[in-house]
């Protein structure tokens, strides 16, 4: 039998950044046959889609922002929309102080908001389980589009029953709110 023997060869590869680029150190090696391949360069810096977008929505919001600073637009705009949104929420909360002021029994007023929450609270359970029933949701919604169409037909298409309607419910809102 034949004995095969193999060259060795040895890789040596040593390369300093600088300003950048890299520079080729040569190191000395004892075998006779040194190979070296080049260092491959930085991978350019990869942008996003959306990131680049976002760049140039900015760029055009400053120029656009820079012209009309010189003709005074926007320092007018800025001054009008922040003194509506800090008058909007002090206005709010006047009335609100005024209707709670006007109030005479705070207590169950309170107690009426606190059971309503409640009340809002467990009917979003209740109707969360019936939505996970087989065929109910389905039976519920065509009970829900049939009495639609029976109230439309028996309230809405006819120009009499339409003004009745309109009557019964200023009637129902008068009865609600008073007279005023």
């Amino acid at each position: 039998m034949a004995s095969t023997t193999s060259p060795s060869f040895s890789l040596s590869s040593s390369s300093t950044l600088v300003d950048g680029k890299t520079t080729r150190q040569s190191t000395a090696v004892a075998s006779s046959q040194c190979v070296t391949l080049p260092t491959l360069p930085p991978p350019p810096a990869v942008q996003s889609r959306a990131a680049r977008t976002t760049a140039y929505c900015r760029k055009i919001a400053r120029n656009v922002a820079a012209m009309a600073t010189s003709t005074g637009e926007v320092a007018t705009a800025e001054a009008t929309a922040e003194t509506a949104t800090t008058e909007l929420p002090s206005e709010l909360v006047q009335k609100i102080q005024e209707v709670w002021d006007k109030v005479d029994d705070k207590y169950a007023v309170s107690s009426l908001g606190v059971a309503a929450f409640i009340l809002l609270w467990s009917s979003t359970g209740v109707i969360s389980a019936i939505d996970r029933l087989p065929l109910i949701p389905g039976v519920l919604e065509l009970v829900g589009i049939g009495y639609t169409g029976w109230f439309a037909y028996k309230n809405l298409i006819f120009k009499p029953d339409r003004e009745a309607l309109i009557v019964k419910i200023k009637e129902l809102y008068k009865d609600i709110l008073g007279s005023s």
